[in-house]
């Protein structure tokens, strides 16, 4: 493999902005990428998945260089010459990589190696928290799996089409998927692609989401003609796959705190021929209060750590910290309380994170469970989704049935 300037300069320009200017890798990399027309795909995937990489082995790499933040323009030319070596990649004859040390990289990376924090690249604290909340044997198997490239997953829209159907439909396009046994609507991308520019997708015949994340709706154990109330919206995924199980009968709410989410929401919802769902922007507390005692399901779909999610936002390790956890934590608890109080006697909440801690997770639905708004609920059952032991995101996932 041979490295080409004006890629490797974009590379490092993408990488200044994440880790200096604190920008979202995903929406860095998005812009990185319309910078030259004449980029085919394989020049693309070059600049997405180096981007990503470093991103997400910066501390090991930044410890191998021997460079500290913020980065300079030739401390991220070391690390991507770390990059190089350790992936087998021929160092180019450029005034940026002379005199790389290749044989002390590779001792370097093999004593580094020894060390969890070092080899899995994570940041001190939140390698002693994982340990603390899930032992070390199972934090150690889990961050090596939220270290590796997450599969493309796609759900088929059941309100136009079947995972078989639709493989075939996708496999016209150029692109092979195998089908997920376990999971009734997934199929995963052989190959990573963008597709987003196939006809199957304009058509709304799928949605890209990951396996684990599929199991909420399906938790929610909803029958068509219900109404069911999604509190934590975003831009839809899950709701949309609500309206698929709903068969499109019923009412779906789905509510946010912001808005530009479910405007997106709202265009999803139309090109996947979802017409049960209404969208409300929570922009006052009566919006909530309306809904009181209303609803057959209400999903709770809480902002989290997104520890679950790492392999595929891998920039999270860095942005995170311990007080935003402890922040987070707070408002999980004040959802769960105030949010409760939309399902009717008889309905069911389903309160669902990306995480694999517990201390968001089980621990929280037993505190909500001890309050004066969860005195009138029972646990029914729960279910917690390591990457380590699926292959695909993190996630948690209670039902809890009001009297």
């Amino acid at each position: 493999m041979r490295l080409h300037r004006n890629l490797v300069f974009a590379t490092i320009d993408a990488l200044a902005e994440i880790f200096n200017e604190g920008s979202y890798a995903d929406k860095v990399i998005e812009k990185t990428l319309k910078r030259d027309k004449r980029w085919g795909s394989r020049d693309r995937s070059f600049i997405a998945e180096t981007t990503y990489d470093i991103v997400r082995w910066k501390r090991l790499y930044a410890e191998i260089a021997e460079v500290k933040e913020p980065f300079k323009r030739e401390d991220l030319f070391r690390m991507l010459a770390v990059w190089c070596v350790l992936r087998g990649v021929q160092i180019p004859d450029w005034p940026q990589f002379e005199k790389t040390p290749e044989r002390r990289i590779k001792g370097k990376f093999d004593e580094l190696s020894r060390i969890r924090k070092f080899r899995e690249s994570i940041p001190d604290w939140m390698d002693k928290l994982g340990e603390e909340e899930l032992g070390d044997k199972i934090w150690t198997k889990e961050l090596s799996a939220l270290n590796s490239q997450a599969p493309v997953v796609i759900r088929a829209n059941k309100l136009k089409t079947t995972p078989k159907e639709l493989a075939v439909k996708l496999s016209e396009e150029g692109i092979e998927t195998t089908d997920l046994r376990n999971y009734p609507e997934a199929l995963e991308l052989k190959q990573r692609a963008n597709i987003f520019r196939t006809n199957t997708f304009k058509d709304g015949l799928f949605e890209v989401q990951d396996a684990s994340s599929q199991r909420v709706a399906e938790f929610m154990d909803v029958q068509p003609g219900m109404r069911v109330v999604d509190t934590c919206a975003g831009a839809g995924g899950k709701t949309l796959h609500l309206a698929a199980l709903m068969e499109n009968k019923g009412q779906i709410i789905a509510l946010d705190i912001y808005g530009n989410k479910l405007k997106e929401l709202k265009r999803r919802a139309k090109r996947a021929g979802a017409h049960n769902v209404e969208t409300r922007s929570i922009d006052s507390t009566k919006v909530i209060k309306k809904l009181y005692n209303s609803a057959d399901r209400v999903l709770i779909d809480a902002p989290c750590s997104g520890l679950g999610v790492l392999s595929r936002n891998p920039d999270a390790k860095w942005k995170l910290q311990p007080d935003f956890l402890d922040k987070i934590r707070n408002t999980q608890l004040e959802i769960l309380e105030q949010y409760s109080k939309i399902v009717k006697k008889g309905g069911k909440l389903v309160y669902a994170t990306c995480s694999v801690l517990p201390s968001e997770n089980q621990k929280q639905v037993q505190k909500f469970l001890k309050t004066e708004a969860g005195k009138d609920f029972k646990l029914l059952r729960e279910k917690s989704i390591l990457s380590s032991e699926s292959g695909y995101d993190g996630f948690y996932m209670a039902a809890l049935e009001k009297s």
